[in-house]
């Protein structure tokens, strides 16, 4: 079956375990390469996958849409440095969790209803629960410390995602966007030194990452954007939490505790109701 002709519901949820899995793989590469070398292997090949795929006009770039196009590759760059750190030190669910509590802080940020701050108190019981309070704690505090860290940085990558694509044409801004995040992430796959480790098998497995995390997702959530409203879709995508601790089960063997996985149910409960209350606001276009 082609892409394309995947029902949209299936199909970002496909999107979601795509992503996930991505991260699973890329995490088993850690031991051989490291979280800095394995993360630019996925940047990189991911640009390259996309520059070819749009072939942006560099010399129609104009100064404005630089500046807008680089903020979003570095916050781009940034938040997946930060997140496949975090990765190296806490499961995979936890680091997804908090990871997707700077999106939905934004979210809540941005509305005025009242009844948002219920989804606020859930966000943060969610991270009260599996917070390392005690030195008895199995979460490593800079693990959990860089998780939030890419979160803020998600939230701006959302912030101008949104500027650019109003800016500049969503193909060229995405491949320019990951060349830039590209450059960003180098330096310290450089200065790590396992980025000269690389191996034809640990290369293939790179494009194996770049296609799950970056190309599959993204054609499969384009197409299902076409056939759902924007408020189904966040709905599903408020799952991925649970999705990858799932996918960290199944292939890593990342055992959570019980308040691990309450605290998942919570933010992602947190992140279902604020859509759904945002779906109840009118819209203005």
């Amino acid at each position: 079956m082609k892409i394309k002709n995947i029902p949209p519901i299936p199909a970002v949820l496909l999107a979601i375990t795509s992503v996930q899995g991505g991260a699973a793989i890329a995490k088993g590469m850690f031991p051989l390469l490291g979280a800095t070398a394995t993360v630019t292997l996925r940047i990189g090949l991911s640009a390259i996958i996309l520059l070819l795929a749009y072939r942006p006009n560099f010399k129609k770039i104009t100064a404005t849409q630089w500046k807008l196009v680089s903020l979003y590759g570095i916050s781009l760059g940034s938040m997946n440095l930060t997140f496949y750190l975090s990765l190296s030190r806490i499961p995979l669910g936890l680091a997804v969790t908090l990871e997707f509590i700077g999106p939905l802080i934004l979210a809540i940020a941005a509305s005025k209803k009242a009844t948002d701050l219920i989804w606020a108190v859930m966000a943060a019981a969610g991270i009260a629960l599996i917070a390392p309070w005690s030195g008895e704690s199995n979460v490593d505090m800079i693990g959990a410390l860089l998780s939030l860290v890419a979160g803020g940085f998600w939230a701006l990558y959302i912030i101008m995602g949104g500027k650019v694509s109003k800016a500049m044409d969503s193909g060229a801004a995405v491949s320019v966007g990951m060349l830039i995040a590209s450059c960003v992430v180098l330096p310290f796959a450089f200065a790590d030194g396992h980025l000269f480790d690389v191996t034809p098998k640990l290369l293939a497995m790179g494009l194996a990452i770049a296609l799950l995390s970056s190309a599959i997702p993204f054609t499969l959530e384009m197409n299902a954007l076409k056939h759902i409203p924007a408020k189904t879709f966040s709905i599903l995508m408020s799952l991925e939490p649970a999705a990858a601790a799932i996918c960290g089960l199944f292939f890593l063997h990342e055992y959570l505790s019980f308040n691990e996985w309450a605290a998942i149910a919570l933010v992602v409960g947190a992140s279902t109701g604020s859509t759904l209350t945002k779906a109840k606001q009118p819209t203005s276009h």
